[in-house]
């Protein structure tokens, strides 16, 4: 991937994190996004060779969006990889569900992947190159109670994939989704906070209790093996995957 240039929203930590980390190492130039610390990430990445950059854009705001992708280009040169990985979760039953998480819900998740593809397209189809990776999650593909917000944008996430994919479907610029399953992530982290404070458990109890409820492996899925899947699908290997909802959930969708 030497001289590609990738941007990765979300990723000064966690799965977005190790997604840039192993772009990097494969020889990519990164742009990393967050809103969060960022000055050890930019500073190990940068070991790693490639050129290196970060932007703080607020990704519910399509002007900083913008700014973001203009950064990048200025920076680093036009966007060839592109994974939209930021996103944000609230927990609540429909009724009581706030307006305004909803609506951040949704803007993070599933507008700002709109917004950023919108920005981007262009300059992949007049190089005929690019991929676009958008990381949805199990919950794009099947539903949990308490979560309407996230569950309608990452299934929304996973529409949209599928139009773009046929919108370039004759060019050299591939569209796919991932949809992890339980990752030790910051997110579910909270989750199994949560079971322990409620019901005085431990925490490795919790995060059984969470994982034998939907993941029959009883495993998370790391990060790493993420950061594979989107090596392997911006590879020439995956030339014809095209519009993909690829599961990575230690079987919850088998059952």
């Amino acid at each position: 991937m030497r001289g590609k240039v990738a941007l990765i929203t979300g990723s000064t930590s966690g799965i977005g994190l190790t997604i840039a980390t192993e772009l990097a190492r494969q020889g990519a130039d990164v742009l990393l996004h967050g809103l969060g610390p960022h000055e050890k990430a930019l500073h190990d990445l940068s070991l790693l060779g490639p050129r290196i950059a970060y932007h703080p854009a607020d990704l519910r705001c399509p002007n900083q969006i913008q700014e973001l992708v203009e950064f990048c280009s200025s920076q680093l040169g036009p966007i060839d990889i592109l994974v939209n990985n930021a996103g944000i979760q609230f927990v609540a039953p429909v009724e009581q569900f706030p307006t305004h998480q909803w609506d951040d819900v949704l803007a993070v998740n599933l507008s700002a992947p709109f917004h950023i593809t919108r920005l981007t397209l262009p300059s992949m189809r007049l190089r005929n190159w690019g991929r676009i990776i958008n990381i949805a999650s199990v919950h794009g593909l099947v539903a949990s109670p308490l979560k309407s917000a996230y569950v309608a944008a990452k299934h929304g996430l996973v529409g949209f994939t599928k139009a773009v994919a046929l919108e370039t479907a004759s060019t050299n610029v591939t569209v796919n989704a991932i949809c992890p399953g339980w990752v030790l992530t910051p997110l579910v982290q909270k989750q199994i906070d949560d079971r322990v404070s409620k019901r005085n458990i431990s925490p490795a109890d919790a995060a059984m209790e969470l994982l034998v409820e939907k993941q029959p492996s009883l495993q998370f899925v790391t990060p790493q093996q993420i950061a594979d899947l989107v090596v392997f699908l911006c590879s020439p290997h995956a030339n014809s995957i095209r519009g993909a909802a690829w599961n990575i959930d230690g079987g919850w969708l088998a059952q």
